[in-house]
């Protein structure tokens, strides 16, 4: 896809901040290594090499009898027998990290949370389970849940904004009141009792946090359909017999949409705190699941552990830096001062085109 001067001219800005630069690519590299996190941390192998045939337990199952084992049930990989059936007739390549989010680590030699090993690079919780591997998982899970959160809070927020700034009137003032009031409560402990009504899940949550966050964008598209309502293109739209939702989606959104594109980075990076602190509260994700938030709870129960604290500060720490710094940088790219500094005036532009002809 092709960009236009004014895309380039976006692009080019959003470069020239280099901190923002490289912290996309940054977090795209990180995000690209977790997003198929079965293929980097995982206690079963990619693939088996066994009696002449090609086996791949990460995709499928396989019972310990299709490798000379007694069982129907599925084969425990990380078996000391189970791997000696295998590597009798065979090989094995297992992923980078041997271990699940799940998967409690045997033979540990002493009692969970474990300091680092060469064998578990980060230790263990004090459920004997791998950190490393809750870490990479917690990441993914913690980016799609706010990258889900902000696209749909984004999209009622900006819809929202939309109709009051571009029908105003008591509409507008209604919905401001509404808005007033919905903003003035307790977002923190209303999710809190929620979440203690239901059973907590990843839906669940998105829904529950979905009722506060789609507040954040409302006045910035709101501000931009009252200011560009009454422009002379849209006075022509809709003297051409144009409807109001043609003038809206059409005319209008475009020029919104630079500045809620601007602040989407922040809105990413508010999700994923949200969630972060439920989890910490025990009000989040299910017990078990890879959860940044937990992982930070346990380093608080066990401050003889501080690998647990200091991993999951670190992840956190590193993953919202890295959006603040590329919200910074889309703010740049989309400032009008910036996208038109050094661009020549209309009449000089008028004389080039001129001499081209």
């Amino acid at each position: 896809m092709k960009l236009g001067e004014v895309g380039r001219r976006r692009w080019r800005n959003f470069k020239a901040n280099r901190r923002a630069y490289w912290s996309l690519w940054l977090f795209l590299a990180i995000f690209a290594v977790t997003l198929p996190a079965e293929w980097v941390a995982n206690d079963r192998p990619l693939l088996i090499r066994y009696d002449g045939g090609f086996y791949f337990p990460v995709l499928r199952f396989y019972p310990e009898s299709a490798f000379g084992g007694d069982f129907a049930t599925e084969a425990a990989y990380g078996d000391r027998e189970v791997r000696a059936l295998i590597e009798a007739k065979g090989w094995m390549v297992w992923p980078i990290v041997p271990f699940r989010f799940d998967t409690v680590v045997r033979d540990l030699g002493q009692p969970a949370p474990s300091p680092p090993t060469r064998r578990n690079w980060l230790g263990t919780d004090d459920q004997a389970r791998d950190v490393t591997a809750r870490l990479i998982y917690g990441f993914r899970i913690s980016v799609l849940f706010g990258l889900t959160l902000a696209f749909f809070s984004s999209a009622v927020g900006i819809a929202a904004g939309a109709v009051q700034g571009y029908f105003g009137g008591r509409l507008d003032l209604v919905m401001q009141r509404v808005i007033e009031i919905w903003s003035s409560l307790p977002t923190l402990y209303l999710l809190i009792i929620l979440a203690s009504i239901v059973t907590p899940s990843f839906w669940w949550l998105l829904g529950l946090l979905l009722l506060f966050s789609w507040m954040s964008l409302v006045g910035v598209v709101r501000a931009e359909f009252l200011r560009t309502r009454n422009f002379e293109y849209v006075r022509a739209a809709r003297a051409l017999g144009a409807t109001d939702l043609s003038i809206m989606v059409r005319h209008i959104l475009p020029n919104a949409m630079t500045a809620a594109l601007s602040f989407l980075p922040f809105v990413l990076s508010s999700a994923i705190t949200a969630l972060t602190a439920l989890d910490f509260l025990g009000f989040g994700l299910p017990a078990g699941s890879p959860s940044l938030g937990e992982l930070l709870n346990q380093g608080k129960n066990n401050l003889t552990a501080p690998w647990l604290g200091l991993s999951g500060f670190a992840v956190i720490a590193v993953m919202l830096s890295l959006l603040i710094f590329i919200g910074e940088g889309v703010r740049d790219a989309f400032d009008p001062r910036k996208i038109f500094a050094g661009a020549p005036p209309p009449e000089e532009t008028v004389v080039q085109l001129g001499r081209a002809a």
